[in-house]
């Protein structure tokens, strides 16, 4: 057993074996814990372009298992490969302990050694998070301290992050305070108000070890933050400003970094309405100045996409938005409504709307020379104008992406229930996806579900789909029938058509089929079926899943 493993171990078993001793009747603390697996059979189907799998069948697996005894809190995971599933890293291969922590509060004081997540602010200059669908996982390695009293709120942390069965070669020093003025100042401030102030720093150091280069071993970002809420208004916002931080990601030039968001709100009975904005620069920020990974390894910050994260299959896995890093501006609207019930325009049960619209474009970028005279003679490649929207040759407005969509929601009766849902797209592939030379693709898809309750046990759901336009592969249609016998079973049955590709001989289906079966916290799901190439996103995050064929079974569980 490797040390850190004897000393949790010991962390562990010392307080219950000692505790038993003294008082058996004393509480010994609480076990916790999960498992997940994944494994798939995978079939050679050409007609798709599936890769050859010598393995067969694929595994992803996990296990957490955590301790809490009073104020003393442990854990481990355990994760397993054998080998990994298409679509993630093949750097995830074999077995081991990814993660391992121990942690304790003593009064306002909270401490935590071994591997953790944070997040400061809305993530835009530090979130350590996983995000096991898209196999990501940043989490930091190292100590980190909380301190909270009467409305302060202090953080600092150190450590290196995870890199699949290793750590990276960068180490991050962080510091962030937040203070919510109505606690720390009582009286004075208790009206309907509330004014939560916030500031971070960030740094990374990393050996310079580049022979043709001369690279700053460390980068420090700062930032602040606000958060103001008046009764059904609140209005947030935050800026980040990152020194210069040469990378792969954008080259190597001496280029500083920013990113300023805002957000608005307003809630009142029947109606919410939101607008969000942010633009940046050269936000690429690694503990790794050297990783361009496209699993997305070692980011020290996230970024989210300023659009609606669809659930229905067409809008959500054929042209979702990836948020770019090294420059974009974007604006979403999202408005909700309730219209009236028992009105002629609500209807009998009531009636929901949702009108969202997104757009993001490029920020205004000015080449300068291989060497600017202002920054000393080092390489920065552009200057930036984050509140100008940039323009391609033609001078228009170079859009990244837009999507305006709209939701309506309406129960029939008490049996029936329907949505239809209408969006239009645009989606810049040479941007996005890296394809140099394609026209965007300018898309109208609907969707029209339906629910209808057999019983208080039995429900059934339908799902038609259609995506058309003339770009890149042409008309889609989708079709999911659903079937529900609560609380233990359900069945899907999916598949989707090609039909508008204009080469006769890719006009495929894709057809999939589902079964699972739930028992208190067990859930289990056993799949067949084609999946068809694409990009897989969670917030702006995404992968590239390549196509398959064959049968999924999934495992999770809670204890």
């Amino acid at each position: 057993m490797k040390a850190p493993l004897k000393i949790l171990a010991a962390a562990i078993l010392f307080p219950v074996l000692t505790n038993a001793q003294l008082n058996k009747q004393e509480d010994l603390g609480r076990i916790t814990g999960n498992f997940e697996g994944i494994g798939q059979y995978y079939t050679y189907d050409p007609d798709i372009g599936t890769p050859r799998v010598p393995e067969k069948i694929l595994f992803n697996g996990f296990s957490n298992i955590n301790y809490t005894r009073g104020d003393f809190r442990a854990g481990v995971r355990y994760e397993t490969y054998q080998n990994v599933l298409l679509g993630f890293s093949p750097l995830y291969e074999g077995s081991g302990l990814t993660y391992r922590y121990a942690g304790y509060s003593v009064g306002d004081l909270d401490v935590t050694v071994g591997n953790f997540y944070e997040q400061f602010g809305n993530g835009q200059i530090l979130r350590a998070y996983e995000e096991r669908s898209l196999g990501i996982d940043n989490a930091f390695d190292g100590a980190r301290m909380k301190y909270n009293t009467n409305g302060v709120y202090l953080t600092a942390l150190i450590g290196k992050q995870r890199w699949y069965f290793d750590k990276g070669p960068g180490i991050v020093r962080a510091g962030d305070a937040e203070v919510n003025l109505n606690e720390l100042l009582g009286s004075v401030l208790n009206g309907p108000t509330r004014i939560t102030l916030g500031g971070s720093v960030v740094s990374k150091y990393q050996e310079d070890n580049n022979i043709n280069l001369t690279l700053p071993e460390n980068t420090l970002a700062y930032g602040g933050r606000f958060l103001l809420q008046h009764k059904t208004l609140s209005l947030s916002g935050e800026y980040t400003y990152k020194f210069n931080d040469p990378n792969a990601d954008n080259g190597y030039i001496y280029q500083t970094g920013e990113m300023l968001s805002v957000s608005a709100s307003y809630a009142r009975k029947g109606l919410g309405i939101n607008l969000s904005a942010h633009t940046l620069d050269n936000m690429f920020f690694r503990s790794d100045r050297n990783n361009s990974s496209q699993f997305q390894d070692l980011f020290i910050n996230y970024i989210p996409a300023l659009t609606k994260q669809h659930t229905y299959n067409l809008m959500a896995t054929l042209y979702p938005y990836a948020t770019q890093p090294n420059g974009e501006m974007a604006f979403q609207a999202d408005i909700v409504g309730r219209l009236k019930r028992g009105t002629w325009y609500g209807g009998k049960y009531g009636t929901s709307i949702n009108v969202n619209y997104s757009i993001a474009t490029a920020v205004e970028r000015t080449p300068v020379e291989d060497v600017d005279p202002d920054l000393e003679g080092q390489r920065t490649g552009h200057r930036y104008n984050l509140f100008k929207p940039g323009t391609d040759e033609n001078g228009d407005i170079d859009q990244y992406f837009g999507d305006f969509n709209i939701e309506v929601t309406r129960k029939l009766s008490k049996k029936w229930k329907t949505k239809v849902t209408y969006q239009h797209l645009v989606y810049n592939q040479e941007v996005i996806e890296g394809k140099p030379g394609v026209p965007n693709v300018v898309a109208n898809l609907g969707v029209i579900e339906g629910l209808y309750k057999i019983n208080s046990k039995n429900a059934i759901r339908t799902e038609f789909q259609g995506l058309f336009t003339e770009q890149d592969k042409g008309d889609w249609a989708t079709v999911v029938i659903e079937y529900t016998r609560s609380p233990h079973w359900f069945v899907s049955v999916m598949d989707q058509y090609n039909y508008g590709n204009s080469d006769e001989e890719k006009r495929l289906h894709y057809p999939n089929v589902n079964v699972g079966y739930i028992q208190g916290p067990t859930r289990i799901t056993l799949g067949y079926g084609r999946q068809r190439e694409g990009i897989f996103c969670v917030g702006g995050v995404c992968r590239r899943v390549p196509a398959s064929n064959g049968a999924t079974i999934s495992v999770s569980t809670t204890f």
